[in-house]
């Protein structure tokens, strides 16, 4: 393919939510579920999260287990996928989580609308950014097939995505993704505004995406992960 091989990976709750209310990045997964998915990020070669996610939880997305780190090192890997974050305005706090943790490359998908003087800081400070100027100014997003091509140039083969919802939903709209995996913990959140693995427009019944079920594994702890193709 001319565009890296994406899964997404996914914590949700038993009604389908990804977070509370609040969106304050609330713990779902299990200690097994954990282990599972720091595996999942020592296999890929980046990690990618969309704007929301990037600048209200400024995740680490780094491997945890340093077995994993050398073992990506004996490999002639970095200790950690290359950090991938899409977003219309890349206003970064350098000391963010997302920038200073781990050692590995962070790349910035942006469009016009960041300041060129933060673009200058970001790049300064060993970011590569990638400005999407043919953005529409009036719904600055950046072109997601574009993003895949020159992910698949700077290397990035095997992609993993770790949401949030509308990222998730344009990415599976756009036909770019060939993998979901699921870990539906056994607790409810509620709430109508709640996030869900799949947010943004949504779609028309004709239109629904169909999964093919690959794999079910069952955790004593009452949680299933549930592996799909698309």
């Amino acid at each position: 393919m001319n565009r890296p091989y994406t899964f997404i990976n996914v914590a949700m709750t038993t009604d389908g939510k990804i977070d509370t209310f609040e969106r304050k990045g609330a713990a779902i997964s299990s200690k097994r579920d954990k282990e599972r998915v720091d595996e999942l990020r020592a296999s890929a070669d980046g990690i990618l999260v969309g704007g929301k996610t990037l600048l209200e939880e400024s995740p680490r997305l780094t491997v945890r287990s340093e077995a994993l780190r050398e073992d990506r090192i004996s490999r002639g890997l970095s200790p950690n996928p290359i950090k991938v974050g899409v977003v219309s305005v890349a206003d970064i706090p350098l000391e963010t989580d997302f920038i200073k943790a781990g050692n590995t490359r962070v790349v910035i998908f942006t469009t016009s609308q960041t300041s060129k003087s933060q673009i200058e800081i970001l790049r300064a400070a060993g970011v590569e950014v990638f400005v999407d100027h043919d953005a529409v100014h009036d719904a600055p997003r950046v072109d997601l097939n574009k993003m895949m091509l020159t992910l698949k140039k700077i290397g990035v083969d095997h992609l993993m995505v770790e949401g949030g919802g509308t990222m998730n939903f344009e990415l599976i709209r756009l036909g770019l993704v060939d993998e979901i995996m699921l870990y539906i913990a056994p607790m409810i959140f509620g709430g109508a505004n709640s996030p869900t693995l799949a947010d943004g427009l949504g779609l028309v019944r004709s239109d629904a995406v169909a999964l093919k079920l690959a794999n079910v594994e069952t955790h004593q702890d009452g949680g299933i992960v549930l592996r799909y193709k698309l």
